[in-house]
């Protein structure tokens, strides 16, 4: 254990509160986040934080969990046993997320019932994205290649994120959607190279997803709330703009190679730069939709709600059991 860890740790549990030891703690907690060491639940941290990560992480929960919905939609549509089988798997795998990231917030002393009650009272968000409708079958190759490759670009990141369990959660997350963002490419690349309508129908599907993709990474630095507070902390290690960015240079290749163009007529490269320009993204759709305005807001939220009042049974039995076969108190799980 090094110097700053050695004080950190807070078993008595008083994390914030006004004892004569908080002062040490802050400065121990600064010195750790300086030196690039691990923040672990039993260590001091600000309440700040804390709140911070709750926030974010709970976010990134109820991504995953909502994000199912419009993949999920299309399973027994799928036009073979193998894209079935593909997307059936990818499906449990972000369920699979939620439940590392809702257990990574447990660790800060949030419930799991308290963020599923936030998400389903409206209270906490989750990822604009997941509020566009899937209209076709090209959908599932461009969230693949799309919205997954901007989890990624946003996700690997946070693998050095200096809250332990999160970090440690996203290191086998982001391994994950790695294999989500190739088998989305290759979705692509099967219809573009197919007929001239399966062609078309992936063009059309990355017409619409891309600038949603884009606005994923949150609103420019100048207007984002949290991010240089949670890149002084060390949660974020790149900000929304850097990570805009370094996905577009990302993609832009990667559709030349599909044969797909990208629906933006400012797109070109900066020379000087070493970048990508593009062009500017409709800010108004984003709040819009982060509000609730967008085309599958309450459709969304109303499945999550009857899914999970549809699984209580589940959960009681859980319980139960747990009581019975462990003499423990069988907390109910989401």
């Amino acid at each position: 254990m090094t110097t700053a860890a050695a004080h950190r740790t807070d078993p008595a549990g008083a994390y914030g509160e006004d004892t004569a030891g908080t002062a040490e703690f802050e400065r121990a907690f600064d010195a750790a986040v300086a030196a690039d060491e691990r923040i672990e639940p039993r260590d001091w941290m600000p309440d700040a934080y804390r709140a911070t990560l709750v926030r974010q992480i709970a976010q990134h929960a109820h991504s995953e969990i909502i994000g199912m919905q419009p993949e999920a939609n299309w399973i027994t549509r799928a036009p073979s046993l193998r894209r079935k089988a593909i997307l059936m798997a990818k499906v449990q795998d972000e369920a699979g997320h939620g439940l590392y990231l809702y257990s990574a917030a447990e660790t800060l002393g949030t419930g799991r019932d308290e963020l599923l009650d936030k998400l389903h009272s409206g209270r906490q968000k989750y990822s604009s994205i997941f509020n566009y409708p899937t209209l076709t079958w090209a959908d599932v190759g461009a969230i693949g290649w799309l919205v997954d490759g901007a989890a990624i670009t946003n996700q690997v990141p946070l693998c050095r994120c200096s809250y332990g369990p999160y970090a440690r959660a996203m290191v086998r997350i982001c391994k994950e959607e790695s294999f989500h963002q190739r088998q989305g490419y290759e979705l692509l690349l099967a219809l573009s190279n197919g007929t001239p309508e399966q062609h078309a129908m992936a063009q059309d599907a990355v017409d619409r997803w891309w600038w949603p993709s884009l606005m994923m990474f949150g609103p420019p630095d100048d207007e984002s709330q949290h991010s240089a507070q949670s890149m002084a902390w060390k949660i974020k290690r790149r900000s929304n703009d850097e990570l805009r960015q370094r996905f577009v240079d990302i993609c832009v290749p990667q559709a030349e190679s599909l044969g797909l163009t990208l629906p933006d007529p400012d797109l070109r490269w900066d020379e000087e730069r070493g970048h990508y320009e593009f062009g500017a993204i409709d800010w108004t759709e984003f709040w819009e939709v982060l509000k609730g305005n967008g085309p599958c807001n309450e459709e969304r939220i109303t499945q999550r709600r009857r899914a999970h009042d549809e699984g209580a049974w589940v959960r009681e039995a859980g319980a139960a059991y747990a009581v019975k076969h462990t003499g423990g108190t069988g907390g109910a799980r989401a």
